[in-house]
């Protein structure tokens, strides 16, 4: 059993989502010390990019051809450090009303045809993931449930949890803690989201139980 941390945030211990995933993973140690937990910053330069070497090898499975360009072996060997793992915790701050482009990039790397997912000109995309279950810590600093259009709008969480439905991952906990900075006060909403992840990481090997949301 294995545990991957994959982190979108660059701010270090500035970050809201990071500090919350790390209550998350201090309680998950505790429950399950045998779980292996391996941590994928996405901004420490071993993400490959996904260019147009990489987008001609995947159209090349499309076409039924095998690649062997450095751009196609990078992505296969980061799907499979992703696929190694059988959990996941996503840390997922909001920019610009969405997602870090890293995480965008991680997407289009790992999302390869036959591996990811399957495809059939009849019936369409197959998820590939199997057995999988992920948790996933939304932050934003001026994007709140219920505000104005002003705010902002979520096309992060939508986004994210769709792509983790379309390759197979059916059970998430969404911990959420929005708006994090343009608000009178904020500490209820940090409380808050800390002790839900608190919550999803004891519960977090266990079956399948209704998804977290705070907002």
């Amino acid at each position: 059993m294995k545990l991957l941390h994959i982190s979108a945030s660059p701010r270090g211990e500035r970050s809201e989502s990071l500090a919350i995933a790390n209550t998350f993973l201090d309680v998950f140690r505790e429950v399950h010390p045998d779980v292996d937990v391996e941590h994928f910053d996405l901004w420490d330069g071993t993400l490959p990019a996904f260019g147009p070497e990489a987008a001609a090898a995947k159209m090349a499975v499309f076409a039924g051809e095998t690649p062997t360009s450095d751009a196609w072996r990078a992505a296969v060997d980061t799907f499979h450090r992703f696929d190694s793992a059988d959990r996941y915790l996503f840390s997922v701050p909001m920019w610009n009303h969405g997602v870090p482009y890293i995480l965008k990039q991680f997407i289009d790397v790992v999302s390869q045809p036959g591996l990811l997912f399957g495809f059939d000109p009849v019936a369409g995309y197959r998820p590939l993931l199997r057995d999988k279950k992920a948790a996933v810590v939304y932050t934003g600093a001026v994007y709140g449930p219920g505000r104005p259009a002003s705010f902002g709008s979520d096309f992060q969480q939508p986004f994210f949890e769709d792509w983790l439905r379309w390759a197979g991952v059916e059970d998430i906990r969404s911990i959420a803690f929005r708006p994090n900075l343009a608000t009178a006060d904020p500490e209820p909403g940090r409380r808050a989201a800390h002790a839900q992840a608190t919550e999803a990481a004891r519960g977090f090997l266990s079956p399948m139980e209704p998804a977290l949301l705070a907002g």
